[in-house]
């Protein structure tokens, strides 16, 4: 018999047979992993087994490809608030969909664990939005797609970087940039060391780690940028709209 104990988060959980459910959590030491919840359907466990609920996990299975069975018990709750806040459980909902698509099965990614730890934290206050595009910045690095934001790729200046171009991932410096405007991706003040907080800089942030995640990421699992990442988008730009 096999056996591990974890931390966890869960991504989800679909149901199987009458009464199972098949739970995917992300854990630091294990990465994305499956399991069987038996009872997991029933009332009370649904409640909890929920997109972003923190966990203690139990995994046991006769031989290491199996699918194997989760013991399961809540370890925290959501932070205050955020179960009345429908655009904040939007953003948690694009995450947790994000990191169960993008990420390779049990391979350990403890740093993309922590930074959703760390969005969750967040999601009570205004600035869960610019964490999100930080940690999906994360992600696209842990999986070897980092945007080089150090210094302009033509000029090799360190400062007044404001595109990336959508080629190689690379930051362009503001004149360098100005004939090919219409053809590179704008890169945020908030990603460049500024303190510019906007609805505009968070549409660019998310236009930026959503091509390389669409293009580099998905692209190569044939799949689109998750439908809950597109319903998080539309719904904070039309709340900034209302």
């Amino acid at each position: 018999m096999i056996e591990w104990h974890d931390e966890a988060l869960v991504l989800s959980a679909r149901p199987h047979g009458e009464t199972a459910a098949v739970v995917t959590l992300l854990t630091p030491k294990y990465g994305r992993h499956a399991g069987l919840v038996q009872g997991g359907q029933s009332r009370t466990r649904a409640a909890w087994l929920q997109a972003g609920q923190l966990v203690e996990a139990n995994w046991r299975a006769r031989l290491a490809d199996q699918l194997g069975n989760y013991a399961l018990e809540p370890s925290a709750a959501y932070p205050a608030g955020i179960l009345d806040d429908a655009l904040a459980l939007s953003g948690l909902s694009a995450a947790c969909a994000v990191a169960e698509t993008a990420l390779p099965e049990r391979e350990a990614h403890p740093a993309i664990y922590e930074g959703l730890v760390a969005l969750i934290d967040t999601l009570s206050t205004s600035l869960w939005p610019y964490v999100y595009i930080r940690w999906e910045l994360g992600l696209l690095r842990e999986l070897g797609y980092g945007i080089d934001l150090s210094c302009c790729a033509v000029t090799g200046i360190t400062t007044g970087l404001t595109h990336v171009s959508p080629r190689t991932g690379r930051a362009v410096c503001a004149e360098a940039a100005e004939p090919y405007k219409d053809k590179l991706l704008e890169l945020p003040g908030f990603l460049n060391g500024q303190s510019e907080v906007s609805i505009e800089a968070v549409r660019a942030g998310l236009k930026l780690t959503g091509h390389f995640l669409e293009h580099s990421v998905f692209a190569v699992q044939h799949q689109p940028l998750p439908a809950a990442r597109a319903r998080m988008v539309a719904r904070l730009f039309e709340a900034v709209e209302a």
